[in-house]
């Protein structure tokens, strides 16, 4: 290894689509880090034939790809690999669906050593990886991104890379303050390209809570509906009878958690996404493929955060249990469930 190639952050990517693609590259542009992507079901074409790129940050960009590729987690100690210094998840993050995140990544992590970056939606995320891997740092990443995977390694990304990083607290970290040098030092890495917006959040908590506004209601709306957020603002009372009203149940939640969210963030969550865009949030886009949904971290934990201080949710808990069902569905089709045979079979 060359001397200028040992100084550079030695990075795991779990999950190379539409966000993961991106966050690699603009690792490896920067020249601060070299990235090893560990990639599932693209993981054949970007070997072969590498990343097609469609990006406003980057520009179009055809056959790239990181410092290397692999179709699964590295085990850092059997392999005896050099450590590395951040795993980034960006997977799709379902704990109702084993093997967990944790699970997958603990194999690649040094304690004491690796910083986890949680690129991925939700609410309690954190907490699994306390568990797994208890000596280690997890940061925060809230991304605003507007980027999908059309087919198998292309990559279009739409909005420029907009990341709100922060640290989030381990009980098992002693200072804070080491926590928050972390998210620093891993903020200075990702944005040395000089293309992607990276804000440092000093409240984890708030960042995600401000984006459940949106995550919570519109994206499982979209998957229960089949509908895009801009159909789902044309097609009549829907934003008004339901989604704004859960949208206050999300405000009220984190208010009561001592999280205070701007008096306009549901006007300006139920128009976020431009109208002339006709965007399909995550959940559709997954329901569309029968892929998995985010249901739990998305919906469900602010749900029962609600009730744990008392918040009243009649709005959010009937989407949650509609989401519920479409995720029944999916596990029934993929097997995790079995349903007795129809009389007469």
């Amino acid at each position: 290894m060359s001397s200028s190639t040992s100084k550079k952050a030695n990075v795991l990517l779990f999950g190379g689509g539409a966000v993961g693609a991106i966050a690699a590259m603009n690792i490896e542009s920067g020249g601060l880090g070299q990235v090893t992507a560990v990639l599932r079901s693209n993981y054949q074409v970007v070997k072969n034939q590498g990343y097609t790129i469609e990006s406003v940050d980057h520009g179009s960009l055809k056959g790239w790809r990181p410092t290397r590729v692999v179709n699964s987690v590295p085990d850092v100690a059997k392999e005896s690999l050099r450590p590395f210094d951040y795993i980034i998840t960006t997977t799709k993050n379902c704990p109702d669906i084993p093997p967990t995140v944790a699970e997958l990544i603990a194999p690649a992590a040094t304690p004491g050593h690796t910083v986890i970056v949680m690129i991925q939606n939700g609410l309690n995320i954190e907490k699994a990886i306390f568990e797994k891997l208890p000596s280690n740092i997890v940061l925060s990443g809230v991304s605003m991104i507007d980027s999908y995977e059309g087919k198998p390694g292309h990559i279009v990304q739409e909005s420029r890379d907009r990341v709100y990083l922060g640290a989030f607290r381990n009980p098992n970290i002693p200072s804070h303050e080491t926590e928050i040098k972390a998210a620093h030092d891993f903020i200075r890495i990702y944005e040395a390209s000089g293309k992607p917006d990276v804000t440092f959040s000093d409240n984890a908590p708030w960042s995600r809570w401000r984006k459940l506004v949106y995550n919570a209601v519109l994206n499982p709306l979209a998957a229960i509906s089949g509908l895009d957020t801009s159909r789902l603002r044309l097609s009549g009372s829907v934003i008004e009878q339901l989604a704004r009203p859960a949208m206050k149940e999300v405000v009220a939640t984190a208010a009561a958690l001592g999280h205070t969210l701007p008096e306009d963030i549901i006007d300006a969550m139920v128009d976020l996404d431009p109208i002339e865009l006709y965007l399909k949030p995550s959940m559709l886009n997954d329901s569309e493929k029968g892929n998995f949904m985010e249901v739990e971290y998305l919906v469900g934990e602010p749900v029962r955060e609600a009730a744990r201080v008392g918040v009243p949710t009649p709005h959010l808990k009937a989407i949650y249990e509609m989401a519920k069902l479409l995720q029944w569905r999916t596990k029934e089709t993929k097997g995790l469930v079995t349903v007795p045979p129809k009389r007469g079979e």
